[in-house]
């Protein structure tokens, strides 16, 4: 019979496990460095050397969303927006990065992992610091509001997901001169419209034609190609 997933199932094989139900925030922040050097599995699979860890995908997302342009900065709540960037993937730092090439994971056991381990996270190490209820439940919050993808606040951070993730197809086709075609569903995968392209600080996207719904890239050999010249 398999054995079912749990945290212990990882802090078992750690060198240093955090010390469990203590009254300092440390043990907390010393698991966090998991996802400072835990390589993000998509790049892994494909062979990219020295591909951007968890916490360099999640970096870079919050600083995006500080970008946001005027028309949505005034519609959102950006600071929480920012949170729920640096706080979405924080489950991996023990669940590792699952992703759609893991067949043997399915959907809803992907999601009891993760659940998981926020729920180690705020009980186990935040639990008894003082002020640890507060901030693991702002913690846990952030988590399920965007694994719910409700809120806008929610639905702008998964398309800022999906556009920091094409960011760093077109930098590493550009890097190892090759292609990255299996990645660029995430171009589809966008939700929410820009209603003015021209106003995103980030020229690389700038070949993005925003329309309702979806993302139409009808260039994106271009971008490929500008990336790949000399």
């Amino acid at each position: 019979m398999e054995e079912i997933w749990t945290p212990d199932t990882v802090l078992t094989h750690l060198a240093h496990p955090p010390e469990p139900y203590t009254s300092s925030p440390i043990p907390f922040f010393h698991l966090l460095e998991r996802l400072k050097t835990t390589r993000r599995e998509g790049w892994r699979q494909v062979k990219i050397p020295r591909g951007e860890s968890i916490s360099d995908h999640m970096y870079r997302m919050a600083i995006m969303v500080m970008s946001a342009p005027p028309s949505l900065a005034s519609v959102l709540d950006i600071p929480r927006c920012i949170s729920m960037a640096l706080v979405h993937d924080m489950a991996e730092c023990l669940v590792g990065d699952i992703t759609p090439r893991n067949i043997d994971i399915e959907k809803t056991e992907k999601v009891r992992r993760e659940l998981s381990a926020m729920q180690y996270i705020v009980d186990t190490l935040l639990g008894r610091v003082p002020g640890g209820s507060g901030i693991g439940g702002a913690i846990m919050e952030l988590f399920q509001e965007y694994e719910e993808n409700r809120t806008l606040e929610a639905k702008f951070v998964h398309d800022v997901d999906k556009v920091e993730m094409l960011c760093q197809i077109l930098e590493y086709e550009r890097r190892h001169k090759r292609r990255l075609d299996e990645f660029y569903h995430v171009v589809g995968e966008i939700l929410e419209p820009v209603p003015d392209p021209g106003e995103v600080p980030l020229e690389d996207l700038e070949l993005l034609e925003v329309s309702g719904k979806a993302v139409r890239n009808s260039t994106i050999l271009d971008v490929r190609s500008h990336w790949l010249s000399p």
